[in-house]
């Protein structure tokens, strides 16, 4: 995905966790962040507390959204995932990408990764790693202000 596109359809979870969401749900109202996390990824596990933060801290302003995309055999164990879940307070939706379609709409190659799209759906943000979460809440209150200054 490049900067600017459009959010993709959130099409062909082979499950939800917490709760579905599209995209008309998402678009319109709020910002979004989605990030892609696996089980087996041990940063995407280290960073979760500071996306769980970003989520209760911004539930007002913000979407999230978690997109579970295996990275081996291992990762497509749905009691595992929703273990891992649980275990890390991911109570955001989780949308699980088993066969790769959202991974592939995203043209998503990382885990994690997070995309942050404006209110209208646009992408403006993407990175990828542990690091960088600085960055990340840089760019959702850039987002965020935007918004605020054009109400």
């Amino acid at each position: 995905m490049k900067l600017r596109d459009q959010m993709p359809e959130l099409e062909g979870a082979t499950a939800w966790l917490n709760g579905e969401r599209t995209k008309a749900q998402l678009v319109g109202e709020k910002p979004t962040l989605i990030h892609f996390w696996s089980i087996s990824c041990g940063l995407c596990k280290e960073a979760m507390p500071q996306i769980n933060e970003f989520r209760d801290q911004y539930s007002e302003k913000l979407n999230v959204v978690a997109v579970h995309m295996p990275r081996s055999e291992k990762d497509l164990d749905l009691e595992e995932i929703k273990a891992v879940a649980a275990e890390h307070d991911i109570s955001q939706p989780i949308f699980i990408d088993s066969d790769h379609k959202l991974t592939d709409a995203f043209e998503n190659q990382y885990v994690p990764a997070y995309y942050v799209f404006d209110a209208e759906g646009k992408l403006r943000h993407f990175q990828a790693g542990g690091s960088g979460m600085k960055m990340l809440t840089k760019r959702v209150n850039r987002v965020l202000d935007e918004m605020e200054s054009a109400e």
